[in-house]
């Protein structure tokens, strides 16, 4: 089964999709292993994985690239983030095409000026709702395989306030989006409200410290979403235990006195498959 009908059947079933980020094939592996059911490609954390912040620095090659190689790694779907599109309608189009020859299921495009920032930064710019509208159309028309998921993202409550973000959300639901992507809604209202107000499937972020309260899936659930992302958990932990390592190493000499806060020999080696790929290798040389 392709990724794409992978993902568009999970939409349909009992339980919402918890879809945490990940950032590089390893990241994604471990997404996978933990037994979720998706992985979400998340642009920032990718931005970051190269050393620089979510502002759009890095260009739409090199995230195809990124995404290649997750998807290679794993057999879940992957969700990917496509920011602004990169530019305009057409880099939008082009943009989709490469993803799509990536092989996610999904990804999200919103209406933010590009460069982009993250979507729970101040100081965030909108495309015209209209242009917006003209991008989903364009993506829609460049994609080949109908069960792909197209996710339309508003960033309009920090700069046009809630009910403005309601009616472009409405908006990119009517111009071709299978799903609806409100960021960044401040209270528990706000989110069951998107849920209530707009049709279809609706995609939630949820992360600590953002702008947005943290609600467990099943709640969630119930209030009508079919997506949960958890877009830098995974990067933020990974940070804080380099950090841990690299200062016990600078203090001791070795990382010894955190060894049991680390993966073992045997344990790295078997979340990259190390035995399957020597069998395999053994096998062919035969």
């Amino acid at each position: 089964m392709r990724a794409t009908t992978k993902f568009k059947s999970m939409l349909g079933g009992s339980s919402i999709v918890v879809a945490p980020g990940a950032f590089d094939g390893l990241s994604a592996r471990l997404v996978e292993q933990a037994g979720f059911p998706a992985v979400y490609a998340s642009g920032g954390a990718i931005a970051r994985s190269t050393g620089v912040p979510d502002i759009g620095l890095i260009t739409p090659d090199e995230i195809v690239r990124r995404l290649a190689e997750m998807v290679e790694t794993v057999g879940v779907p992957v969700i990917a983030d496509a920011d602004t599109g990169y530019g305009n309608a057409l880099t939008a189009q082009r943009a989709a095409r490469a993803f799509e020859r990536a092989g996610v299921a999904a990804f999200h495009l919103e209406d933010q000026t590009f460069p982009k920032k993250c979507g729970h930064y101040d100081d965030k710019a909108l495309v015209p709702a209209p242009e917006m509208v003209q991008r989903l159309h364009a993506v829609r028309d460049a994609l080949h395989d109908p069960d792909f998921i197209v996710i339309g993202r508003t960033d309009a409550i920090a700069v046009e306030g809630y009910a403005a973000a309601l009616d472009r959300a409405a908006a990119y639901l009517e111009a071709g989006a299978d799903m609806i992507f409100v960021e960044a809604p401040t209270s528990e209202k706000e989110i069951a409200d998107i849920a209530q107000r707009l049709p279809g499937y609706k995609l939630i972020n949820m992360f600590h410290g953002g702008k947005t309260p943290l609600l467990p899936a099943s709640r969630l659930q119930e209030l009508g979403y079919h997506v949960v992302i958890i877009p830098s958990d995974t990067q933020r932990a990974a940070i804080k235990a380099m950090q841990r390592v690299l200062a016990t190493i600078a203090r001791d000499g070795s990382a010894a006195a955190m060894i049991d806060d680390m993966a073992s020999f045997k344990d790295r080696e078997a979340v990259v498959d190390t035995a399957g790929y020597l069998a395999r290798d053994r096998r062919y040389s035969a």
